[in-house]
């Protein structure tokens, strides 16, 4: 397993192509314009966790302080249905938004809210297998969500919580 403080691959570090279909999904689809709109997709395109409309709110408020919450809001349905950007839902009844990358699969802290990506080539093969066994399925897609705690809420006296050392930084 590997967390994406050890993973760069999961999204381009370089926007430049999204930036790219992203002008061509406005164009296509004769989108206005707006220096508004222009600053929350730059913004996102550089988010590299997973980020709730509020929290891109506020990043992108200290570059457009008029920005609104609809705004915001309306940008990021644009972005999911151009391809860009993927809706997530970690069962704490807030959405979260990513930059479409590269498939991965999620531990989440239920007590301190800590994502952490990782990728397991293991577990993407027995999944195979296991839709092979069970009548030749063929997997499209999926989702895998883990959901526990992280080694401080957990209550280990040594641990430490990565979402605390994170903000540290």
């Amino acid at each position: 397993m590997t967390d994406k403080a050890e993973r760069s691959d999961f999204r381009p570090d370089d926007t430049t192509e999204l930036k790219e279909r992203w002008r061509s999904y406005v164009q296509e689809h004769r989108l206005n314009v707006t220096a508004q709109r222009e600053t929350i997709v730059e913004q996102f395109l550089r988010t590299r966790d997973h980020i709730s409309i509020d929290e891109l709110l506020g990043r992108v408020r200290k570059r457009q302080p008029k920005v609104g919450y609809a705004t915001v809001y309306r940008t990021l349905k644009l972005l999911v249905d151009s391809g860009l950007a993927v809706e997530r839902q970690f069962g704490d009844g807030q959405a979260r938004y990513e930059v479409v990358g590269d498939h991965h699969d999620h531990l989440i802290c239920v007590k301190c809210g800590l994502i952490l990506e990782f990728e397991d080539h293991d577990i993407e093969r027995i999944q195979e297998k296991i839709a092979q066994r069970l009548g030749g399925f063929t997997v499209l897609r999926h989702r895998h969500e883990l959901y526990g705690m992280c080694a401080k809420a957990s209550g280990d006296p040594n641990g430490s919580c990565p979402k605390e050392a994170a903000l540290k930084r």
